[in-house]
């Protein structure tokens, strides 16, 4: 999942932290569903020029 957002796995398990991401725990890891993944692809734009 990090690298479908180009991020580091610290950054996306701080924001499963933060519950900016949701996620779900499985055993000891945490699954993030595809659709909370573009969900927040798409909110995490914005317009810089």
């Amino acid at each position: 999942m990090a690298g479908l957002i180009r991020v580091s796995k610290m950054t996306v398990y701080r924001l499963v932290h933060s519950g900016e991401l949701p996620a779900v725990r499985v055993g000891r890891s945490f699954r993030v569903p595809e659709n909370e993944v573009h969900a927040y692809l798409e909110n995490a734009y914005y317009n810089a020029g």
